[in-house]
């Protein structure tokens, strides 16, 4: 069974209130967008898997299913646990979920997949979902063509080391050659996330797996220069900045 990364087990672990504050949410152009791919026919059960904190779990809920969630992170689990108290969070990894066979119509998985994207993972996505179910990723991404978005960029990337990142595109290749899911289909839609300097910029990156899993002096430094970016940048140093995203939403079908 494929262990949790250093850098998830380490950062989300000591950063899940800033990921709460500074993560963004998501379009209501997604919110929307659901109701295509997630049944609600009679008995129907979502589950979040890596759900986190429940930034996208609250999406799920009151559109008419059973929602539960899988997250790894204890100190994740906690806080989720906490600002939903209704909802079923087990405790468990995308490669072995504390579930039954066939017992899901759709798995989520929010800024998530390319944690866990291995053939083990898409095995046991197949083992706990229905016949004709459907397995959902979905990515807010940062636009890089706005000059202030790229200088941040530029400014974690040498701390990425091996961690798994959404914008190497790997976690397509468990997909290339496997019987378990079809071909995977594209939606994209733009974003935004706003509000003050310190939530929107600072949580936001401080909560970053591989950021949060660093020394504290290091933490630190970064955050300096975090701090330093709106005298560079005059849209920085708005009372409330508009930090852009465009968010992907990626369907498979569940093959039997």
């Amino acid at each position: 069974m494929t262990g949790l990364h250093r850098a998830a087990a380490q950062g989300f672990a000591s950063a899940s209130a800033a990921y709460a504050r500074g993560r963004p949410d998501y379009p209501q152009a997604l919110h929307d967008w659901l109701s295509t791919p997630l049944s609600t026919r009679g008995g129907a059960r979502w589950l979040d898997l890596g759900a986190g904190t429940g930034k996208f779990t609250r999406q799920l809920m009151g559109r008419g299913a059973e929602v539960l969630a899988v997250e790894p992170v204890a100190a994740m689990r906690e806080r989720l646990q906490q600002a939903l108290p209704e909802l079923e969070v087990l405790d468990g990894r995308a490669e072995s979920m504390p579930l039954p066979d066939a017992s899901v119509d759709a798995i989520v998985c929010a800024q998530a997949f390319h944690w866990f994207a291995n053939t083990a993972a898409l095995r046991e996505m197949h083992r706990v979902l229905r016949p004709g179910g459907r397995l959902l990723l979905v990515w807010n991404v940062r636009d890089a063509s706005v000059d202030w978005v790229a200088a941040i960029t530029e400014l974690i990337s040498p701390y990425e080391g091996d961690a798994p990142r959404h914008h190497s595109g790997r976690w397509r290749e468990p997909f290339e050659k496997q019987p378990w899911f079809g071909a995977l289909q594209r939606t994209e839609f733009a974003h935004a996330h706003e509000g003050g300097f310190n939530e929107v910029v600072v949580d936001r990156f401080l909560s970053v797996s591989f950021i949060a899993a660093l020394p504290e002096a290091q933490q630190r430094a970064i955050e300096a220069e975090l701090r330093a970016l709106p005298q560079r940048f005059a849209a920085l140093s708005a009372s409330r900045i508009r930090f852009p995203y465009r968010t992907e939403a990626w369907v498979a079908e569940r093959l039997d």
